[in-house]
């Protein structure tokens, strides 16, 4: 039987010698052209890899792989493992055939004759593919031909590197950049011999057991004198084989999958970003590093993003410094303190106040829709009077509150959303008062690039994360803040001394060249933020968890600002900034107070508004009202209090000589506070001059289970 199958063989393969080819094969430049890696690649503003993602399934493919990028090592396995005289035929070895024929008529195990070339052809055309039975006739004869057209087009190399692009060597993994990368860990211009020699092992059985390929391996390797013993080579072959695929491939430029997730694609495609590869790496590892150092106050998630302030490309954007997909540079968290430069650069706008203007910073009460708000400056202290300079750089809540009444919460509700904040979709009301303590949530992409328009004067401008598309660059800069005022927050913010009430000389806030930084806490510690600029750069970053638990005792300064200094002082560890000039319209006068409630000093004023002096008006100077309870208050008894101990305290400002009338009933003298204990019901509380003049009124309602008091005399 295999007698009468010898002949028909050899004439058939024989014949296809002297044949010309019936089906047009692609040239080198197409086959490569074709090639689509199993995943995307996203690079970074120089081209290199910071991160992919899989988009075929079916296969584990990376880039083609030039022949000169592959070890020579590895073309002299193969080509000694499936095809010796590669270099001398034309396609077909008719010595191959007729040894394999002879050895298929008297050996129990078949042996196929297949060149390099020929493999080549079933690979490139699906159908010389060997179904589950092997080729057929047909399919030999077809595969012949095919052979004879690709030497006759086709160089030598580019055969053999097309081969080992094509190839699959085990499981998924097809190409030699996949093989070399899965099971060795190693690009393939790394391989070794004895690497070479198992890589060359599984072309014949992909599928092979370990020992299987290891024994083959083996006698490759002895056919080349290779110095590796087999006992090495068996072992390599174990842990190569035995490790997952997967996880070697996943290891490489994984940096920044929300980006990825963002740009890319369909498979086979290189998206240039505008990250920065060796800053997006500083940033992730500076983050994983301080989250370990803060892991026992229960933090386990922050993010990170480095905006060029000139162009608004994304240098680095780091959405998850722990664990998981979550986006962080683009959720949405409360804002606290960092939203106060922008509050305050609208009062200077106005020419409401000035870094010189004396705010005070008291106990306040403030109504609003959601019931009466109490603002606490962040260590539970106050300062008495401090200045715009001072109230901003040392983060003081009262007279942020202060100045937010003085502007009107829509106004500045407007201006946020004008600078690119989107997430405030309820109105200003909505937000009251606290809107100024930031109440709201943003996200950190938003609000750095908020930061962002006070680095460039004023000017708004979108960020991109697209390199190189003209289409998708950032629009002209439209100017949204007042240049002067802009220049003059910005000069706040980096004054040490300033906020050195709050946060001390030394901290990560201090950097040794200019730069201007906020922080911020979010209430109940969940979130906290450190968000600031140079001349060149912006860098925002936020510490917290995801799943909004508080964090213990971790502020901006202990959270978020050692990776905010570190990001800066890695960019500017070359080139450090200076401040820029003063702009036009911004002016310098010596100042003092009267009291001296801050010392001296040269202060910056928008032309028109600069003064030399500052006098604190005297409370008798002050103009009459009251204080507590505000108008619109809502007063509720509490049912743990004895109903003849309980008091509410009415006070006043600048009360001398001044009487209290409740309800049409005087109730006595405001010049010290009257205690009042409170009735159920509707009130109106009038502040009277001595001809019965009303000066201030205030309407209040106090809720309860309790009867109105018979007695509503004043009682200590």
């Amino acid at each position: 039987m295999r007698r009468s199958m010898l002949l028909p063989v050899v004439l058939v393969l024989s014949a296809a010698v002297h044949l010309g080819a019936s089906a047009a094969m692609p040239t080198p430049q197409q086959v490569r052209a074709a090639w689509k890696p199993s995943s995307a690649r996203l690079l970074d503003r120089h081209g290199v890899p910071v991160e992919s993602v899989r988009i075929d399934m079916r296969v584990r493919r990376m880039a083609w792989t030039p022949l000169a990028d592959i070890s020579p090592a590895l073309g002299l396995a193969v080509l000694q493992a499936e095809d010796g005289r590669f270099m001398e035929h034309g396609g077909i070895d008719l010595r191959a055939i007729g040894q394999a024929a002879w050895d298929n008529l008297f050996r129990a195990r078949p042996r196929g004759a297949s060149t390099i070339t020929m493999q080549l052809a079933g690979l490139l055309d699906a159908e010389l593919r060997a179904g589950a039975g092997g080729r057929n006739w047909t399919q030999k004869f077809n595969q012949a031909l095919a052979a004879r057209e690709l030497e006759a087009g086709w160089g030598k190399a580019e055969i053999l590197e097309a081969y080992l692009n094509l190839a699959s060597f085990r499981g998924e993994l097809q190409g030699v950049a996949a093989a070399s990368q899965a099971l060795f860990g190693k690009a393939p211009s790394g391989l070794d011999l004895a690497e070479s020699a198992i890589l060359a092992a599984l072309l014949r059985a992909p599928g092979a057991a370990p020992k299987t390929v290891a024994m083959r391996a083996c006698t490759i390797a002895a056919e080349l004198k290779a110095r590796t013993g087999c006992a090495s080579i068996e072992w390599q072959a174990e842990v190569a084989l035995g490790r997952p695929a997967a996880a070697a491939i996943k290891g490489q430029a994984q940096m920044a999958p929300q980006v990825a997730n963002q740009l890319l694609g369909t498979g086979g495609q290189d998206v240039r970003s505008t990250l920065d590869a060796g800053l997006q790496r500083f940033a992730l590892d500076s983050l994983r590093r301080h989250l370990r150092e803060l892991n026992d106050r229960n933090v386990a998630d922050g993010a990170v993003v480095v905006i060029d302030n000139a162009s608004g490309e994304l240098l680095a954007y780091v959405g998850n410094g722990g664990k998981g997909e979550v986006d962080g540079v683009a959720a949405l968290r409360q804002a606290g303190s960092t939203l106060k430069p922008f509050l305050y650069e609208l009062a200077l706008e106005r020419r409401l106040l000035t870094a010189a203007s004396l705010l005070d910073d008291s106990p306040i009460d403030v109504a609003g829709e959601a019931g009466l708000y109490v603002p606490q400056n962040y260590d539970r202290q106050f300062k008495g009077y401090a200045s715009v300079r001072t109230s901003l750089a040392s983060s003081l809540n009262i007279p942020a509150v202060r100045t937010l009444l003085l502007l009107g919460p829509e106004r500045f509700h407007g201006r946020l959303q004008d600078l690119g904040i989107s997430s405030l979709k309820e109105d200003a009301a909505f937000y009251g008062p606290s809107l100024a303590l930031g109440s709201a949530d943003v996200s950190l992409l938003e609000l750095s690039n908020a930061y962002r328009t006070l680095a460039n004067g004023g000017l708004y401008g979108p960020v991109t994360l697209r390199a190189h598309a003209p289409a998708s660059r950032p629009g002209p800069k439209q100017r949204v803040l007042d240049a002067g005022a802009a220049w003059i927050v910005g000069d706040i913010l980096s004054d040490r001394g300033a906020r050195s009430p709050t946060f001390g000389l030394r901290s990560d806030l201090a950097t040794a060249y200019w730069s201007a930084v906020k922080t911020g806490t979010s209430k109940d510690m969940r979130d906290n933020w450190c968000v600031g600029y140079s001349t060149r750069y912006t860098v925002g970053v936020w510490i917290g968890n995801f799943d909004g638990q508080p964090m213990w005792d971790v502020s901006g300064v202990s959270g978020a600002a050692p990776v905010w200094r570190d990001v800066m002082d890695f960019l500017h560890r070359e080139n450090p900034p200076r401040q820029a000039a003063a702009p036009d319209g911004v002016v310098r006068r010596k100042l003092r107070y009267a009291p001296a409630h801050e010392a001296a000093r040269q202060e910056w004023f928008l032309r028109g508004t600069e003064t030399s002096l500052v006098e604190a008006v005297a409370p008798e100077r002050r103009t009459p009202k009251i204080i507590y309870p505000v108008d619109g208050s809502i007063l509720a008894t509490d049912p743990d209090i004895p109903a003849e101990r309980e008091r509410v305290l009415f006070q006043a400002q600048a009360g001398q000589g001044l009487r209290w009338r409740l309800d049409d009933a005087e109730q006595g003298a405001a010049d010290a506070v009257l205690a009042w204990r409170p009735a159920v019901g509707p009130h109106r509380l009038e502040l009277l001059d001595a001809a019965g003049k009303v000066l201030a009124t205030s309407r209040f309602e106090v809720r309860g289970n309790r009867e109105p008091a018979a007695d509503q005399k004043p009682g200590l």
